[in-house]
């Protein structure tokens, strides 16, 4: 059983391997988190959807707005989780933690990240286009079939690009946020530390994310409102990761 409030530890600033299994104990304090003030979590995940779907309908900039603003939201995630920890209660005010301490950084983290996907994406697009323009070069020789098989090829190889080139940018972000909020690190060493760490726990990494797959499938399953569970659960999942493996 987890009790709060939780012993502070010092920041050590330099990670350290977790064993493959760890992530089934940072799930386990992800759930003892938000059992511990259901009513705040699922406060905190209607508003931040809310401000999420919100921008989304805004034309052309409220996608980028998101995007630049997630590591701000993730961070009050953070907040909450660090001071139920902690202190043993949180806010629905802990939501916006982000924008007062390390906003700056924490923007431009969310840039950083938004400049590592529209690198991928050009690449991508690039290969995808060459298989187009190959298949279409081949159907106007007179070989059809060549054609639709190298327009496929090249999306295939856009396809595996976009998963290798994306799962290193998804390493070196998740515990990002963790490191600029609670630790003051800058951005980009920020984002080294968090891809080193994540390198030297690989097989814990593998497993935390085909279980949060699984945990996100299910979380579907309800008309999605299995998320208002899944979000707080993985904030506390991202605190329990950071303790463990920078201040553990």
């Amino acid at each position: 059983m987890t009790s709060f409030p939780l012993t502070p530890v010092a920041f050590s600033g330099e990670p350290r391997a977790v064993p493959p299994d760890a992530p089934f104990t940072w799930l386990h304090q992800g759930w003892a988190l938000f059992a511990a003030a259901p009513g705040q979590w699922v406060a905190m995940t209607v508003l931040l959807l809310v401000v999420f779907l919100g921008l989304q309908l805004v034309p052309v900039i409220g996608g980028l707005v998101a995007a630049l603003l997630a590591p701000t939201f993730v961070a009050g995630l953070l907040h909450a989780a660090r001071r139920l920890g902690d202190e043993g209660r949180c806010e629905l005010d802990d939501l916006f933690a982000g924008f007062r301490n390390n906003a700056g950084a924490l923007v431009v983290l969310g840039l950083l990240f938004m400049a590592g996907w529209a690198a991928i994406l050009l690449v991508v697009a690039v290969v995808a286009g060459s298989g187009v323009v190959g298949g279409v070069a081949a159907g106007v020789i007179g070989q059809p079939a060549m054609g639709v098989g190298i327009g496929l090829a090249g999306f295939f190889l856009a396809f595996v690009l976009k998963l290798l080139l994306g799962i290193p940018l998804c390493l070196a972000m998740w515990l990002a946020p963790a490191l600029v909020y609670c630790n003051g690190m800058a951005p980009v060493a920020a984002l080294q530390a968090s891809f080193s760490a994540s390198l030297m726990s690989w097989p814990a990494m593998l497993v935390l994310a085909l279980v949060s797959l699984a945990l996100g499938f299910f979380a579907l399953l309800p008309m999605g409102l299995g998320f208002l569970v899944l979000v707080p659960v993985l904030a506390g999942v991202l605190h329990a990761a950071h303790r463990d493996i920078f201040l553990g």
